[in-house]
C-alpha cells in the first residue's frame, strides 16, 4: 500500500511551494518522497520531480497546435493524460516500493469541481496501484480578510470535496502573511471552524457590490452550513511545527499512521514538534503567533 497527497488549489495558493517544503520536511523525518508534477504549465520547478507531465505533453504545444487558451489547454492536457494513464502508471510503478507520493496539480479549479478527467485518472491510479491518497486543498489565507471572497472559497472547497470523493483536508496557506492583508472581522477560529456564517452578513452589506446579492449569499451560506463538511487547517510552510501538525492530520486521513504506528512515532521523534492538541494549535497558538498585533485585528466585532 502506497500513501500520498493530491495537492490542489486555486492559482497562487502556494501548491508548488507546498510540494517543495513538504518534500523537504518528509525527507527530514525519514520518508523517501517522490514529487509528481502534473501541471503542464509549471516550467520553473523548485523541486526535483520524479515524474513530469511535460515529458508527455506541454501546455504551450497544445495551445499552439489547437489554438486554445490556457484554460482550454489545461482541460485538453488532463484529458490526454487520462487517455494515456498507462504512461503515468509505468512511471509510478518503480516508486511504489518505498516512496511517499506528492502529486502537484494545476491551479485551474474547474478541473476539480466541474470536469471529470482529473478525478477519473486519480481513481484509476488508486485502483490499479493500491494508493491511499488525501486531497490537500490550499486556499490563500488572505481571503479571510474579504467576506465575499471567503464565502466563495468555502463554496469552492465544498464543491471540490463532493466532486473528488477523497479524504480531504482544506488548508489556509500562507497563514504567516494573514496579518498583512488587513483586519479580520472575527477571531481566527471563526474562519477555520466555519460556523455561524450569518455573522458575515453585516460586513457584506457594507460592500455595495455584495449587498445586491444578499439573498443569494444567504442561501449559499445555508448550503455550506447544511453540509457541515468544510473546515480549515492552517499552514506556514516555513515553520516545521506548523508543517508537522498538518502531516499528522494528513496521516490520519489517509491511514498512514495506522499502517505503521511505531514507524510514525520514530519519524516525529527526529524533529522538535510539540505534542499539542491539534485544535489548540490551529486556533489559539496560530492566532497568538500571527495576529497578536492590535492593528491586524478588529476587536470591536469580537
Amino acid at each position: 500500500m502506497v500513501f500520498g497527497q493530491v495537492v490542489i488549489g486555486p492559482p497562487g495558493s502556494g501548491k508548488t511551494t507546498y510540494c517543495n517544503g513538504m518534500s523537504q520536511f518528509l525527507s527530514l523525518i525519514g520518508r523517501k518522497v517522490a514529487v509528481i508534477n502534473l501541471d503542464p504549465a509549471n516550467d520553473a520547478l523548485p523541486y526535483e520531480c520524479a515524474v513530469n507531465i511535460e515529458d508527455l505533453i506541454k501546455l504551450s504545444d497544445v495551445m499552439m497546435e489547437h489554438s486554445l487558451g490556457p484554460n482550454g489547454g489545461l482541460v485538453y492536457c488532463m484529458d490526454y493524460l487520462e487517455k494515456n494513464i498507462d504512461w503515468l502508471q509505468s512511471k509510478l510503478e518503480p516508486l511504489l516500493k518505498d516512496h511517499y507520493l506528492l502529486f502537484d496539480f494545476p491551479g485551474q479549479v474547474e478541473l476539480f469541481f466541474l470536469h471529470s478527467n482529473a478525478k477519473n485518472f486519480i481513481m484509476k491510479l488508486i485502483k490499479k496501484l493500491n494508493l491511499r491518497l488525501t486531497a490537500v486543498h490550499l486556499v490563500d489565507a488572505h481571503l479571510c480578510s474579504d467576506p465575499g471572497k471567503y464565502i466563495s472559497a468555502l463554496l469552492l472547497s465544498l464543491s471540490t470535496m463532493l466532486h473528488l470523493e477523497l479524504p480531504h483536508i482544506n488548508v489556509l496557506s500562507k497563514i504567516d502573511l494573514i496579518g498583512s492583508y488587513g483586519k479580520l472581522a472575527f477571531n481566527l477560529d471563526f474562519y477555520t471552524d466555519v460556523q455561524n456564517l450569518s455573522y458575515l452578513q453585516h460586513h457584506l452589506d457594507q460592500d455595495p457590490r455584495a449587498s445586491k446579492y444578499r439573498k443569494l449569499t444567504k442561501e449559499i451560506c445555508e448550503v455550506i452550513e447544511d453540509y457541515s463538511l468544510v473546515d480549515f487547517a492552517t499552514l506556514d510552510i516555513q515553520d516545521k511545527e506548523s508543517v508537522g501538525n498538518l502531516v499528522k492530520l494528513i496521516d490520519k486521513s489517509n491511514g498512514y499512521i495506522f499502517a505503521g504506528i511505531e514507524a510514525s512515532a520514530v519519524e516525529f521523534s527526529k524533529i522538535a514538534v510539540r505534542p499539542v492538541d491539534w485544535d489548540y494549535y490551529r486556533v489559539a497558538a496560530v492566532q497568538e503567533k500571527y495576529l497578536k498585533d492590535d492593528e491586524n485585528f478588529d476587536y470591536d466585532n469580537n
